[in-house]
């Protein structure tokens, strides 16, 4: 039954108007998720050169039982922003002789075949075949494996769950997010525990008791249980994994998919992206600053302070180069914006959905610099939470206070058209203002305090997004008129 699934899938899919474009979009992504999982293995493979760096007194083995957990703790957070729910039209199965069961196993098991399944297998196993392997014996080396998969697939089948929760009551959202705050906080700033320790623990622990093993793989079939009994129960959905299930949404890029209006205006801003010179250069100038942080780490003199920059710009430049113009690269339409049956606030949602997506990409892409140690990805991730917190609601506060149009049909090069005071006055909140958190803390005589408050800051805006939402759209409606009558100016 699960080839059957599969086989009308696939006719579905290639019988959709546009198929064609979706091809060619997943064959773009399955080259960008292959040059990841190639960085990811070129990490896994020098792993135990890297924390040889990292910790020279200490044993390989102990060293690297120290990390999983919280990879494992990251692993969430991004399946939860970039992970797809599985989905299946159930409707034109249900009145036919088909068990629901068979149908909730066939989407527990398409979630499998996601990339982020795969991700830790290529993290991990060089590392376990080079050194466990040879210094903790075979039986050791493959007890490791078999909990890896087992925290691997408990998270794969919580954050769905999760997902799903959340899609139909927003507070599941809140809860799951304040959790993970407090894990960190209790870990890092409270020092209630260690993940750290816990990690060593458990994952040292293994080699001498190899039953260990069997607890990640216990809670792994727990959590596909919890999972195949709501998908059971919800299978009166049209679509599993959409919360308004007559909204038909006809993005190109499937990723979009279950955002509804929302994923269609982010699709339909990528594509104003790509197809125009102006604004497809600020997607070209984030992927060559993904390279600035060589600049910074490679000279040791620089201080944790210093470093900012680099985690800035690498994680957020997006917002900061595209964002600087917004609304201007919808300025030749914007009088059509004004009268069509868009909600502002979803035009707002959008933007900040976009800017989420391309500063996650961002993060993950800087990934490769823990080669010049743990701390640096420390760095990378409470800026990337800045960014997508704080320096959204500021490009966007700026965006209801730039009156000049830019015509996209112009090139890149030498084009001043756009720029004027607002932008000069944009960089100065986006640069300094991490640092009048960051500052204070590092004053104390703990940098890391500083770091931890500047991520904190930004959950914290992530989680009133909608209190923004509210603000920034009474801002533009005191605005609008004049931001339409400077963009009417040619």
């Amino acid at each position: 039954m699960i080839r059957i699934f599969i086989h009308h899938e696939i006719k579905a899919f290639l019988r959709t108007v546009g198929a064609g474009k979706s091809i060619a979009v997943k064959i773009v992504l399955a080259i960008l998720i292959l040059y990841l999982l190639l960085n990811v293995l070129a990490l896994g493979f020098f792993m135990d050169k890297i924390l040889e760096e990292v910790a020279p007194n200490e044993d390989l083995i102990a060293s690297f039982s120290k990390t999983i957990l919280y990879y494992f703790l990251v692993d969430l957070l991004m399946r939860f922003q970039l992970q797809e729910l599985p989905t299946l039209q159930v409707q034109p199965y249900l009145h036919l002789r088909i068990k629901k069961n068979v149908i909730v196993r066939y989407l527990s098991f398409v979630s499998l075949l996601s990339f982020f399944n795969l991700w830790p297998v290529i993290l991990f196993l060089p590392f376990i075949f080079k050194v466990i392997w040879v210094d903790a014996g075979h039986a050791a080396a493959l007890f490791f494996i078999v909990a890896i998969l087992g925290f691997t697939i408990f998270n794969n089948y919580l954050s769905l769950y999760i997902k799903r929760k959340s899609n139909l009551n927003g507070w599941v959202y809140l809860g799951y997010a304040a959790l993970l705050i407090l894990l960190t906080t209790a870990d890092f700033s409270w020092h209630l525990y260690s993940i750290r320790n816990l990690s060593s623990w458990f994952f040292h622990g293994i080699i001498q008791h190899y039953w260990f093993a069997l607890l990640p793989v216990i809670l792994a079939a727990v959590m596909y249980f919890i999972n195949f009994l709501y998908l059971k129960d919800n299978l009166y959905l049209e679509e599993l994994g959409s919360k308004k299930a007559a909204y038909k949404n006809s993005t190109d890029i499937p990723f979009f998919n279950r955002f509804g209006k929302i994923g269609d205006l982010v699709s339909n801003e990528i594509k104003l992206i790509l197809r125009n010179k102006r604004s497809r250069s600020s997607i070209i100038m984030t992927g060559a600053f993904l390279f600035y942080g060589i600049l910074f780490y490679t000279n040791k003199s620089y201080s944790d302070s210093m470093k900012l920059f680099p985690a800035i710009f690498m994680t957020g430049l997006f917002i900061i180069n595209y964002g600087q113009f917004m609304f201007s690269w919808q300025g030749s339409h914007f009088d059509g914006i004004l009268i069509s049956k868009i909600s502002f606030s979803d035009f707002l949602k959008a933007k900040f959905l976009l800017f989420t997506t391309v500063s996650t990409l961002a993060f993950l892409l800087t990934l490769p610099y823990v080669y010049f140690g743990w701390h640096v990805i420390f760095i990378h991730l409470m800026m990337y939470l800045w960014n997508i917190g704080v320096n959204t609601v500021i490009v966007l506060f700026f965006a209801n206070r730039n009156y000049k149009r830019i015509d996209l049909s112009k090139g890149a090069s030498f084009n001043w058209e756009g720029v004027g005071a607002t932008q000069l006055l944009l960089g100065l909140p986006l640069i300094l203002c991490p640092y009048l958190i960051y500052l204070p803390g590092k004053w104390l005589g703990n940098p890391d305090i500083g770091l931890i408050l500047i991520g904190l800051t930004g959950v914290l805006f992530v989680l009133m997004r909608n209190y923004w939402i509210r603000q920034l759209e009474a801002d533009f409606e005191e605005k609008k008129y004049t931001i339409a009558e400077g963009f009417r100016n040619k």
